[in-house]
């Protein structure tokens, strides 16, 4: 039986407005609806209209015949419904993917990513290539059941330890704690990661306006010299207050810059968080410009004393004298 125009035009109207917004079970039985309302020749009238294969809208027509419930929340198929996983399919494949990414715990210590990047991408090209044909996120769907997860790299590997190691940081910890209490100064400075200065590609994005993004060079080697100018910032954070100040340099990190950059320090902050101080703990890394071997560090720690005052104390150095912390000058 012909469906008459004007009763086509209002399915086509109807469906272009509701369909949209069903997800896949309910634009079936709404299809099914209306090709059951419309009687014999319905189901291929619908299917012409809505643009969808007969056997849609048979299977819709079929579901409301079998009296069917609704689905629970979250669910647009019955349970065991759709696609089998890749998995199921392919038995052999979460073995041969655990090979890749585990080579010494399960699988080939030859495997071709063992020394390479282990991108979910790079992933599915090879166990595609080993006859395991799957995409990426399939890949990303296995590492995350088999307990996986994106990680940085720790640094949790040391070397060997000092005998006095332990006494030495409970000394400094101590020192740390008797300045705190009488409210004297206690700092931790440390260089920053040095940056390039100049119009050079970084990553990262920020706002701007549509169509200005920030014009840089198209292409840079990243490389040291006289000519080439960085930016290297000196922090000194204080840790009580939980404060801290950046001193930025620009040619050479040096244990003079380092001592500078304490002396802006005190003179812009320092000495008015602590106005009636008259001891100053510095605690470092013991490494680079503040490092336990450079006399300049200690001349340059001497001269700062002797020029505000102040009893400085290192407190990045060996156990070699006091138990760790050297009293390297004293003010007049």
């Amino acid at each position: 039986m012909a469906v008459p125009e004007e009763i086509c035009s209002q399915l086509h109207y109807r469906f272009s407005v509701l369909l949209p917004h069903l997800n896949e079970r309910q634009r079936r039985l709404a299809l099914a609806t209306e090709a059951r309302l419309l009687g014999h020749g319905g189901i291929r009238a619908v299917a012409r209209i809505a643009q969808v294969s007969e056997t849609t809208v048979r299977r819709g027509v079929s579901e409301l015949e079998a009296g069917a419930g609704p689905l629970p929340d979250g669910r647009v198929r019955a349970p065991g419904g759709g696609r089998k996983r890749a998995e199921a399919n392919d038995p052999a494949l979460l073995k041969a993917l655990l090979g890749l990414v585990e080579p010494d715990e399960r699988g080939d210590p030859q495997s071709p990513l063992r020394w390479t990047t282990k991108s979910l991408r790079n992933l599915a090209e090879e166990l595609t290539r080993q006859g395991h044909p799957v995409f990426a996120p399939t890949m990303g769907r296995l590492l995350k059941q088999e307990g996986f997860s994106l990680q940085a790299n720790a640094k949790t590997i040391e070397g060997a330890q000092h005998p006095d190691r332990d006494a030495q940081f409970r000394y400094i910890n101590e020192q740390v704690k008797q300045h705190q209490t009488n409210g004297e100064p206690v700092v931790s400075v440390d260089t920053k990661k040095r940056e390039q200065i100049g119009w050079l590609p970084m990553p990262g994005r920020e706002w701007r306006p549509r169509g200005e993004p920030v014009e840089v060079e198209d292409h840079h080697f990243f490389f040291s010299g006289p000519d080439v100018q960085q930016a290297i910032p000196y922090g000194i954070y204080d840790i009580a207050r939980n404060t801290g100040c950046v001193n930025v340099g620009v040619d050479h990190d040096t244990s003079v810059f380092a001592v500078e950059s304490i002396r802006r320090w005190w003179r812009c902050r320092g000495s008015l968080d602590y106005p009636k101080a008259s001891r100053l703990l510095i605690t470092t890394d013991a490494g680079g410009s503040n490092g336990y071997r450079y006399r300049v560090w200690k001349s340059e720690l001497a001269a700062l004393a002797a020029e505000t005052g102040l009893t400085i104390r290192d407190g990045g150095r060996p156990a070699l004298v006091e138990g760790g912390l050297n009293l390297v000058g004293h003010g007049p």
